[in-house]
């Protein structure tokens, strides 16, 4: 198998990102996660940008790391004496190569640049620094002119040349036949591309089949506009489609580094994103589920523990029953088949309605189910509400609490709080339930829309969820503090 190296750039074409400014300390965390896992080469970042990105640079140096620590760098003294100041082992040193960013953005000749890049490169190597030369924009540029560079770069001592699809312009095709011939060069060869068209992965595994041997990519694909090549998504797709390559990546810590620079960054994931999204392994469709309940393969490309991830069957309205009974097992909830389809028919209905079913749902959706079948010690027999304009809300509760029937008022800010009230102080002598939250949604629209109240309570310093979904709020919550305290006293009884 052929090995590839990874040039992971998170920390400097990634922290491009709009919007992310990466602490010291941050920094620190991402190399030593990228570390960790196996990552070759670390850009760490562009020591002359400012004084604090020079001692984050030296701070990742001082770590000690099994990885190169690579610094970007124009093709300018001061750029490179900043990367020397650093202590790095190599520079990442670019060179605008296509004759739009020549005249247009450095407004000189191909000889001027020409002649600048072989300096700084001579320069570099004189100081001891391992030379990576980059094309900039080099999918856009004349491939004998860039042949010139590479060929001439190589004489001076640059270890390795990398062509950049800096506006990401290149597809796979185009990519292996322009890779291809630069691949005969004597030195590694890097590829290094971007995705405005979404196709970053495809090109760089394109470039690789060509004769690549190490590839530029990011955590999570973030980077400039629309990002870079994705270093999960490269390694993984390495890994599991082709047989012939192979990198020193730990693949199943990817998860971890995708989370990790997710929050660090501040720029988090969609659901759908490959191999680290929360959908990449969830299933809800009753058919998926079935499937993959019987064998994973049939609708899993990958197993998930490979990427040290679990997969989810997700709750909604396309689920099926073998789904469901497989979440209820993972929930540990006891059920028989009668139960099972009370509480697929509830999910479908509250489906129907545009509402998502979490796992806090459905344990309150299955423990509500489960209490038809038990013995409640608590039940509301009447309930009325005093509100309004200069009225103080007042409710008054009839329960029953072990055949004895409880009559008993309470005022609060609201009908809601006053029919709490009551009915907490109307079990009071029985037990002490706190309510420790409260949450409300409206599920449907409209004056007469279904409102879902979810509450925890606790006693004894046990905590559960309980719930109720009426038209009516104040019914809603007393149902839903009722049905949690009858499930805390049973639960205390059996204790």
């Amino acid at each position: 198998m052929k090995k590839i190296n990874v040039f992971d750039t998170t920390l400097r074409d990634g922290e491009q990102t709009p919007g992310i400014s990466l602490t010291l300390n941050e920094k620190l965390r991402i190399a030593n996660k990228l570390d960790e896992i196996g990552v070759n080469v670390i850009e760490a970042g562009s020591p002359i940008t400012s004084n604090g990105e020079k001692e984050a640079i030296k701070a990742i140096v001082k770590e000690g790391y099994n990885a190169e620590i690579a610094s970007f760098a124009r093709i300018v003294k001061e750029d490179v004496d900043a990367a020397i100041d650093c202590n790095v082992d190599s520079v990442h040193l670019v060179v605008p190569t296509s004759d739009l960013h020549i005249k247009e953005k450095l407004r000189k000749t191909r000889d001027e640049v020409f002649n600048q890049a072989m300096n700084m490169v001579e320069y570099s190597v004189d100081h001891g620094l391992k030379v990576e030369l980059s094309a900039e924009d080099g999918s856009r540029s004349d491939i004998s002119f860039l042949r010139k560079i590479f060929n001439e770069s190589i004489v001076i001592g640059a270890n390795r040349i990398c062509v950049c699809d800096t506006v990401g312009i290149l597809t796979p095709e185009k990519t292996y036949d322009f890779y291809s011939k630069l691949s005969d060069l004597i030195v590694p060869l890097s590829v290094h591309c971007h995705n405005d068209f979404g196709l970053a992965v495809a090109n760089t595994i394109s470039a690789i089949r060509s004769g690549a041997t190490q590839f530029h990519c990011t955590v999570n694909g973030i980077g400039e506009r629309a990002g870079n090549a994705s270093l999960e998504e490269t390694v993984v797709s390495l890994n599991a489609l082709y047989n012939d390559y192979t990198t020193d990546i730990q693949i199943n810590q990817l998860y971890d580094t995708s989370r990790l620079v997710a929050r660090l960054t501040g720029v988090y994931l969609q659901p759908n994103k490959a191999i680290v999204g929360e959908n990449a392994f969830a299933h809800e469709s009753g058919i998926h589920a079935d499937g993959v309940i019987k064998n994973s393969a049939t609708y899993e490309p990958i197993m998930p523990e490979i990427l040290g991830r679990k997969r989810k069957f997700i709750v909604g309205k396309h689920i099926g029953v073998k789904g469901l009974k497989q979440r209820l097992d993972d929930l540990n909830i006891k059920y028989n088949m009668n139960q099972v389809n009370e509480i697929f028919n509830k999910i479908k209905y509250l489906g129907d309605l545009g509402k998502l079913v979490s796992d806090v749902d459905l344990q309150a959706i299955a423990d509500e189910v489960l209490e038809f079948e038990q013995e409640k010690k608590i039940s509301l027999k009447e309930l009325s509400i005093v509100s309004g304009n200069k009225v103080i809300p007042t409710a008054s509760v009839k329960l029953k609490i072990n055949e004895e029937d409880i009559l008993i008022a309470d005022v609060g800010v609201g009908p809601v709080d006053a029919a709490i009230g009551a009915v907490k102080k109307g079990i009071s002598d029985f037990a002490d339930v706190e309510l420790v939250e409260y949450h409300v949604d409206a599920i449907t629209g409209g004056t007469d829309a279904l409102i879902d109240v979810v509450l925890k309570l606790k006693l004894d310093e046990e905590i559960i969820s309980a719930r109720s979904t009426q038209t009516d709020i104040i019914n809603a919550s007393v149902e839903a503090y009722l049905s949690g305290a009858n499930r805390l006293l049973e639960n205390r009884e059996n204790r």
